[in-house]
């Protein structure tokens, strides 16, 4: 029998995302959708099927459903997957999983208490480039890993989400957070993955530099952030991340490592690239990376799913979260104080 989902928040990254990729595995389905704007679930199911709600709590009361995706405000991630798991649901909640380290923990405690799985939309994994970079990082031949650079720049939310410049993106009460919470921890979620090491302090500049509201104020979240780490095993990096890249998106990391460096989405014909240090180079060509403009499959969806029907708790689950979440927090508590931040064990 097929996974029964009930989406929670039908906007861009469920329409574009969840929503489809569910659809189309045949070990799942979308039994139910919810949004709280009035009309927009119905249009969805009458696309993709499934009962229609504006409440999420009549959802999961009323809904024949094993699993929900949670994919709407930073704000209701935790207490839409805390009244998912009190329903006896599992729960797939987009990044970033929660907007405080208490939040997160009280997720990761329900799930447990609930005997649900919990899991984190930490798509970046998942790409076919970061894959294939992980299995060579991972054979040793380029030797330890010495330092790092990685990117994440697009020109926001506001040109992807079905509300624009009015999405809740741009609302501080809803999201929190900026580009910070957006693309920064997709990318402490990626290296924290690739290096096999969790970031041990960072100091961070987090700043708004362009990005407005619909009546010209300049955004009360920040839409550029530069950030400097470090890892429990000494390895240096920084990671930069922007709103207000208003050319060709950019999702680049360059590996420095004590055999030769390794570069991923630089070049749009091979995804991974390796330059030896003996002058050998290695080119992959790999499957394509997801932008804003051009969405490819990101596994999640079905990754969530393989985990339900195994009974196996899912790799990217609620302590995978929290930890990337962590590093973010940190980086905004390092801004704010202007001094760098050691990240708990």
């Amino acid at each position: 029998m097929p996974v029964k989902y009930g989406i929670i928040a039908c906007g861009a990254i469920g329409q574009r995302r969840h929503i489809p990729e569910i659809a189309a595995n045949p070990d799942s389905k979308i039994s139910a959708l919810c949004d709280p704007l009035p009309g927009r679930a119905a249009e969805v199911a009458k696309k993709f099927g499934g009962q229609a709600f504006t409440c999420h709590k009549e959802m999961l009361a009323e809904a024949d459903i094993d699993a929900v995706v949670v994919c709407g405000p930073n704000w209701l991630h935790a207490p839409q997957t805390l009244d998912a798991f009190k329903a006896g649901k599992h729960v797939l909640v987009e990044k970033p999983m929660a907007c405080t380290r208490a939040e997160a923990k009280a997720m990761i405690a329900a799930g447990k208490k609930a005997g649900k799985f919990l899991m984190v939309g930490q798509n970046q994994r998942l790409m076919s480039a970061h894959q294939k970079a992980k299995q060579i990082l991972d054979t040793g031949v380029l030797g330890k890993v010495l330092t790092f650079r990685t990117s994440f720049k697009h020109a926001g939310p506001d040109g992807w989400s079905l509300d624009g410049a009015k999405s809740w993106f741009f609302k501080p009460e809803a999201a929190v957070m900026g580009v910070t919470g957006d693309l920064g921890v997709h990318k402490a979620d990626l290296m924290r993955w690739l290096l096999g090491q969790e970031f041990s302090q960072v100091s961070a500049v987090i700043t708004t530099l362009d990005k407005r509201t619909p009546d010209g104020k300049l955004l009360q979240l920040d839409d550029n952030a530069y950030l400097l780490l470090k890892t429990t095993g000494g390895i240096l990096g920084s990671v930069e991340i922007s709103w207000t890249n208003y050319g060709m998106e950019d999702n680049m990391t360059v590996i420095y490592c004590q055999k030769g460096v390794m570069y991923l989405g630089i070049d749009r014909d091979y995804g991974v690239i390796v330059q030896y240090q003996n002058g050998n180079k290695e080119l992959h060509k790999v499957g394509e990376m997801a932008t804003n403009l051009k969405q490819v499959g990101s596994g999640v969806a079905d990754a969530f799913t393989r985990a339900i029907l195994a009974g196996k708790k899912p790799e990217i689950d609620g302590w995978e979260g929290y930890r990337s979440l962590d590093v973010i927090l940190s980086a905004m508590e390092s801004a704010k104080s202007g001094k760098i931040v050691k990240i708990a064990k």
